[in-house]
Order: structure tokens, then sequence, then C-alpha cells
């Protein structure tokens, strides 16, 4: 009874202070299903509501799982100026010049992905239609995240340069209000010849655009008074401190796109995982599923919160520590 209390107490936490803030993940995944051939649509469309609900485990399971949070993020600048150009792509490679426990320390997004899509091949090969969707779900996640400028960096919640809250600022607060602008229809999923150079590759491209996303929410705070910056709004029973509408809409212009583009971009990168996944498994018959439900996942069994969750996770207000 006590343990099974320490649960809802964690995912009551969990709710209020997080729950929101997954309205992107879902999206992306939802719209990826829509990029996958006949073979594969029919399945996947069968399944939207799990995939959508399910893109926002791997963040659950941060609090419940130690090992969970470095497979959201890689920290790119501990490693030098040049860590973007010079880190090892293979994780042997990069276990061999760092150690497996530094790159635990700083994350390992970009090899989790290539992981999960080794396992989303396996339970395809193997028909079995419980991991099939939870590593697909899994993986739409971990993928967005490396599409996310500040999860490239140890700077991820402005902490350092005194902005802090922009974090959950550029990738909740900005698709919650401008969602409706987008357009997140892609195209068609293509096969990846390299998955985990296709990992990288997001990584690089969010890596790229973290100065724009941290100089110009520090240029558009300069303008704005405190209570101009800021507004407090509704959620639930709660009342909670957001970025105002107006500084909102100004720092999305000034960002060009940038949301959209990078939200695009997982999108398209999910639809690929997921069709690479199943060319590689052999293109099984997946319409042979569609008679069996999934089973309700299983989040591990929480001992103590884990320790290392960052600031951005923990469900602070913006704005403040």
């Amino acid at each position: 009874m006590k343990r099974l209390m320490s649960i809802v107490l964690i995912m009551m936490v969990f709710t209020v202070c997080y729950g929101w803030g997954f309205y992107a993940h879902e999206r992306i995944n939802r719209m990826a299903v829509f990029t996958l051939p006949p073979e594969m649509i029919k399945f996947y469309k069968h399944n939207i509501q799990y995939l959508t609900e399910k893109a926002v485990n791997p963040d659950k399971r941060r609090y419940i799982m130690k090992e969970e949070a470095a497979r959201h993020y890689i920290d790119l600048d501990v490693y030098g100026d040049s860590a973007l150009y010079t880190m090892p792509r293979y994780w042997n490679d990069a276990v061999e010049k760092y150690t497996e426990d530094t790159l635990q320390a700083y994350g390992i997004v970009p090899w989790h992905i290539n992981l999960v899509k080794y396992q989303l091949t396996q339970a395809m090969l193997s028909r079995d239609i419980d991991r099939i969707l939870r590593y697909s779900a899994d993986i739409g996640h971990y993928i967005g995240d490396a599409n996310v400028p500040l999860h490239t960096t140890e700077n991820y919640n402005g902490q350092l340069t005194g902005q802090y809250g922009i974090h959950g600022f550029w990738e909740s607060r900005l698709p919650e209000l401008f969602f409706e602008e987008y357009d997140l229809f892609v195209g068609k999923a293509e096969y990846i010849d390299n998955t985990q150079l296709e990992a990288w590759s997001a990584v690089e491209h969010a890596h790229l655009a973290l100065d724009s996303v941290l100089r110009f929410e520090k240029e558009l705070a300069e303008k704005f008074a405190e209570d101009k910056k800021y507004s407090f709004e509704e959620r639930g029973a709660m009342t909670v401190r957001v970025y105002s509408y107006e500084f909102s809409e100004e720092y999305h212009e000034m960002l060009n796109g940038m949301v959209e583009r990078q939200m695009r971009r997982a999108i398209k990168m999910v639809g690929d995982f997921w069709f690479t996944a199943w060319v590689d498994a052999g293109q099984p018959d997946l319409n042979e599923l569609l008679e069996f439900s999934p089973a309700e996942e299983q989040l591990n069994d929480p001992g103590e919160t884990p320790s290392n969750l960052r600031n951005h996770e923990s469900g602070t207000d913006v704005g403040s520590k």
C-alpha cells in the first residue's frame, strides 16, 4: 500500500506540474503516422490514439528511473567548442574516448535513438504488438527531443545566462500558442541508410539554432518590463505564471518559423525511422496485428525520485528558481 501511494503521489505531482507541456510531443507522433506508406498506415492509424498518448511516457519515466534522464539530451558544449564536429558518432568510439560514465552524465540522446530503432526492428521481426507500439511511441519522443536546440546544451534552461524558464517557453508555450498556424504535413516517409548518423544530424541541426534561441530571448527581454513579459493563467485548479502572449508572439516572430521547422523535421524523422525499422524487419504484414489490442504499459516501480532531474523537469514556475 505504501509503495502504491508513492507511485500515486509522484504521478499527481508530475501531472500538475508538467502534464500540459506534452502538447508538442503528442502532435509529433500523431502527425508522423500520416507519412507512412499504405502497408503501414492502417496499423498505425488504428493505434494512433495510443501513439499520441504514449508519446509522453519517456518523460514520465524520468521521475522513476534514474537512467532515463540522460536519454533525452546531450550537452555538447561540455566537450568543447568543436564538439559538434569532433564528437564520435558511434557509441563504442565515444565510450573509448570519454568513458560511459561521462557520456551518461552529459546525455546520450543520439545513441539512444539508434538503440530504440534497433529494438523497434526486433519487435517488428517478432510481430510483438506491445513492443512495436511502445518503441514506436518512445522513439518519437526521443527524436522530438533531439530536434530541440535546448536539448543540446548544458545551458538547457537558460540558467547560465539569466534566462531561467526558456526551455519550457520554447518547446511548450510557443507550440501551444501557435500550433494552429503550423503546416505539419511533411510528405512521405523515406528509408534511412544510416540511422545513427541521421540521429546525429538532428542534434547538429538543433545545436546550430541554439545561439538564436538564447540571443533573441535576451534581446527581447530587455525591451519588456517584468509585468509585461509574464502573465498568469489558470491551469486546472492552479494559477501559474507563464510568458505573456505579447512576449511570446514577438519572440515567435523573431525566431522566423524555427519552432515549426523543428517540429516538421521531427515529424518527418519519426516517420522515416518507423519506416526504416519496418523495411529492415523484412516488411512484415502489420495488418495481421489489427485484431490485437496493446497491453497498458506499466511504468517501472519507483524507489526514490531520481536526483538527476534537470531544473526544467521539476515543475518550477517560469522565471523563478
